[in-house]
């Protein structure tokens, strides 16, 4: 006989735990999205830190080795970075990959053209 009033208890907590949740977690997610947009957070901040491999940088941009000249990532850079912009409901995060995956392709580019002048220098000396 007492397991009804004990059970009701039971429910009434439960039921009051869970819509405590239903609310809580949209404005936790909320806010933890508009944290990313501004930068902050240390989550955040140690994603951008991870240093990205010419491979991904590759992928992002849709691009093969081949291919990898300044017009093609430049073109490639501006069609995926306006397909992400924020204002048209796209992703930042997304967007700071596609600026990262450029920034390291232009390196190595200008890495690779150095090297070149280095090799004809030494051919010249020779």
């Amino acid at each position: 006989m007492a397991l009804g009033p004990i059970a009701r208890a039971l429910v009434q907590v439960v039921v009051l735990g869970v819509s405590v949740l239903s609310r809580a977690l949209p404005a936790a997610y909320a806010q933890a999205v508009q944290n990313a947009k501004k930068g902050g957070g240390a989550a955040a901040q140690s994603v951008i830190r991870q240093k990205m491999s010419r491979d991904e940088a590759l992928q992002i941009l849709n691009l093969s080795d081949s291919e990898v000249n300044p017009e093609a990532i430049r073109k490639q850079y501006e069609k995926y970075f306006a397909a992400n912009s924020v204002e048209k409901g796209g992703s930042f995060y997304l967007q700071s990959k596609i600026y990262r995956a450029k920034e390291l392709l232009d390196e190595y580019i200008k890495e690779k053209a150095d090297e070149e002048q280095e090799k004809l220098k030494q051919e010249g000396k020779q």
